[in-house]
């Protein structure tokens, strides 16, 4: 007993030495303390304060790491779940293509969540929140959007959870388990409902938003390329409303307010919106029977193409070229990945470099499976929602509120007259 007591003290460090650890004054310390980032007690001998090791050490570290992040006011977020390069990128180190295509999409969030890959996981909705989700989902207009429903569903599960303040890793993680589930169950039906919808066991995800996108009879091929699409698209770094989720996280909100940050950005036409253009622009060349009209069209009208191009990438977005194998073992995906592969032919006979992205691979999904424009949309946000929870789990880690860019003030100079 008297030698567990002496090691829990030779685990305590006085304000001088956590001081000299930080590299700070002993007064900031005490800032630390009032800040949250550190817990003091009352040493029981002296008359000062005393802190944990292993905490100051953890702050330690951070505060090393954040000091080496780039100059030159340029946001840089640390992270360890995705990296991007000029032809393909990796989830927590391991090729993101490779792992969505040899593994379900709920096993994909696993590993994003706790870098484990449990096979044949399946994702629970508990029954109290998504009875709130779907009478919240049902009240709202008929012409309410896919991001519409998704948002007001993430709220009535919030409301359901008392648990939600609760942001230790244990506990987010179980949010993010019964959140996605909950979304999906929450959106209205538009054909039957897969046996063995929810508990272990049952169905899949992709099997249990299928009838939420369309009114077709799915196929195994069907149902594999649209799981495809869902672990395809979990996550890519920081994307705007990914940002916007880290951004609530780090204000500490709690999950499910940090997953509304990120649909209420994805409601923006900029970001959410491409994935129904694609498809629109898709079912026209199919209708008119040629992608050189519908491309023209859009140049005339001063605007890009939609499906085409992707920043980060130099050539094809990964993303679309795994979906578009997927998508020819469909039959039924043919003549929609012929109208995609002249899109792309067409736009890049005149201007080099212009290559598919996964907006243009999903809507030859969308348009082969009887889906409407805005089923896309829901693919994404749905999918999205995995990566949100990691990046949240990543920033309850880190220094709280630490997201604060200064702002470069550009009006008149004071002092100005009373108006």
């Amino acid at each position: 007993m008297h030698d567990q007591m002496d090691g829990e003290r030779e685990r305590r460090l006085s304000t001088r030495q956590a001081a000299e650890l930080l590299g700070v004054k002993p007064a900031t310390v005490y800032a630390y303390v009032s800040r949250g980032q550190l817990t003091s007690r009352r040493d029981p001998v002296g008359r000062g304060s005393t802190f944990d090791a292993a905490e100051v050490e953890a702050l330690a570290r951070r505060s090393r790491r954040e000091a080496a992040a780039p100059a030159g006011g340029e946001l840089a977020v640390r992270t360890a779940l995705t990296l991007i390069e000029p032809d393909r990128y990796w989830f927590r180190g391991v090729d993101a293509v490779e792992l969505a295509s040899r593994y379900c999409y709920e096993e994909v969030a696993e590993w994003l969540w706790t870098g484990t890959l449990p096979r044949g996981v399946r994702l629970t909705a508990p029954a109290q929140a998504l009875a709130a989700a779907r009478r919240a989902v049902a009240a709202l207009p008929e012409h309410s959007g896919p991001v519409d429903r998704l948002r007001v569903a993430t709220v009535a599960a919030a409301v359901a959870d008392p648990l939600r303040f609760d942001l230790s890793a244990e506990a987010v993680l179980g949010s993010a388990r019964c959140l996605i589930p909950t979304l999906v169950g929450a959106l209205p039906l538009l054909g039957p409902e897969p046996e063995g919808d929810e508990g272990p066991g049952g169905a899949p995800l992709a099997a249990r938003l299928w009838p939420r996108l369309t009114a077709q009879e799915p196929d195994p091929a069907a149902l594999d390329a649209l799981d495809l699409a869902l672990a395809l698209l979990i996550d890519h770094d920081l994307a705007a409303s990914t940002l916007a989720v880290r951004v609530a996280a780090s204000a500490r909100a709690n999950p499910y307010a940090a997953v509304s940050a990120g649909l209420g950005v994805l409601e923006g036409p900029l970001h959410g919106a491409a994935g129904r253009l694609a498809h629109r622009t898709l079912a026209e060349a199919l209708e008119r029977g040629g992608a050189a009209p519908v491309v023209a069209d859009h140049l005339r009208a001063g605007r890009r193409v939609p499906g085409l191009g992707h920043r980060l990438y130099e050539g094809e977005d990964p993303r679309a070229t795994a979906l578009f194998a997927r998508l020819e073992t469909m039959p039924a995906a043919g003549p929609a990945l012929a109208a995609a592969r002249e899109v792309v032919a067409t736009a890049a006979a005149r201007r080099v470099g212009l290559h598919a992205n996964v907006d243009l691979a999903l809507a030859v999904l969308t348009v082969s499976c009887g889906m409407s424009a805005e089923a896309g949309e829901t693919v994404f946000a749905v999918a999205r929602t995995a990566g949100w929870m990691a990046h949240a789990l990543e920033e309850y880690q880190e220094h709280p509120l630490r997201m604060r860019p200064i702002g470069h003030y550009q009006g008149p100079p004071p002092p100005q007259p009373l108006p």
